[in-house]
């Protein structure tokens, strides 16, 4: 249920702000996605898995925070994060 070193490398070098970046909130954003959307497909055949789902809530709220912080911070980077994930409909 977790990702791999790889995809992990890839969405931390696709948000980074500069190299070396892993702490931005754009890169813990995406990672969170990313991670949010495995357990989203593991709840599909696993529907009673509460424990996962605990899990899944925490990271959905923690996503939350760290979206609400940037976009007090910085309005425009918010935008950009939103429109490149695709969060909002």
């Amino acid at each position: 249920m977790s990702i791999t070193a790889e995809k992990k490398s890839e969405l931390i070098k696709e948000h980074a702000r500069e190299d070396g970046d892993t702490g931005s909130p754009e890169v813990q954003v995406a990672i969170l996605t990313s991670r949010i959307q495995t357990l989203t497909e593991h709840f599909k055949s696993h529907a009673k898995d509460n424990h996962s789902r605990r899990g899944l809530l925490m990271m959905v709220n923690k996503r939350r925070s760290l979206l609400d912080y940037l976009r007090k911070k910085d309005a425009q980077r918010y935008t950009d994060l939103i429109g490149k994930l695709g969060l909002r409909k």
